[in-house]
């Protein structure tokens, strides 16, 4: 009951009850299994059904330990996703040097993303599920999607400068479209269970990323 009426009162982006990082290395070390702890829970219960009680059992430690390091399990959450943040990519391309053959990036910015993706399928399942109840969240996933989507923009409209890609595409829209084809297919496969391998998922999206910028020939 305790944790409900947490979730009623509470925000994801409510950190002005958020606790100081630790300052000692065994401080640093009982957070960190916490936060561990708190993302085995999170993928195997989901969030709504989470409780403290279960993270702080996973982690081997008391209540009091916990509330030590974090006010409540909207704060943990939220440290979970920011340990993960590095392997949570995004679909897209990275800068593309005149030198480099833009397929064998795209190809190679696909792989990863599956790969990514596979490994974390529970943990993006499971911000799928936090960013259609909390509006705080969803509004971050949005503005870091908008970041990576501005990024692979400039990669197209530099492209488009140099004359390889299709110089009637709006970089922008054409980078959301692309991106949201690929994240789809990944959620498809890997939260969903359709299970294509990421081999298959590689060839078919870097192809059609190839297609729609007119680098098709270069993918043959």
């Amino acid at each position: 009951m305790t944790e409900r009426k947490e979730w009623k009162t509470m925000t994801l982006s409510d950190t002005t009850a958020s606790k100081e990082p630790p300052t000692t290395a065994r401080g640093v070390r009982t957070r960190a299994a916490l936060v561990a702890a708190a993302r085995v829970v999170f993928e195997r219960d989901g969030f709504l059904a989470s409780r403290l009680a279960d993270i702080t059992a996973q982690a081997n430690c008391s209540t009091g330990t916990f509330y030590t390091y974090f006010v409540s399990k909207e704060e943990i959450f939220l440290a979970v996703m920011e340990a993960a943040k590095d392997e949570m990519l995004h679909p897209g391309m990275p800068h593309v040097e005149t030198t480099d053959d833009p397929v064998a990036v795209i190809e190679a910015s696909n792989r990863a993303y599956f790969q990514t993706y596979k490994r974390n399928a529970k943990l993006m399942m499971l911000q799928e599920q936090v960013a259609t109840i909390d509006e705080d969240f969803r509004q971050r996933r949005l503005e870091r999607g908008e970041a990576f989507a501005r990024r692979n923009a400039k990669s197209i409209a530099r492209m488009q400068e140099e004359g390889l890609v299709d110089p009637g595409l709006e970089p922008l829209m054409t980078a959301r479209a692309l991106s949201g084809m690929v994240g789809r297919l990944a959620y498809s496969s890997f939260a969903l269970g359709e299970n294509w391998s990421v081999d298959d998922l590689v060839e078919t999206s870097t192809r059609l990323w190839a297609n729609a910028l007119g680098l098709g020939k270069r993918a043959d």
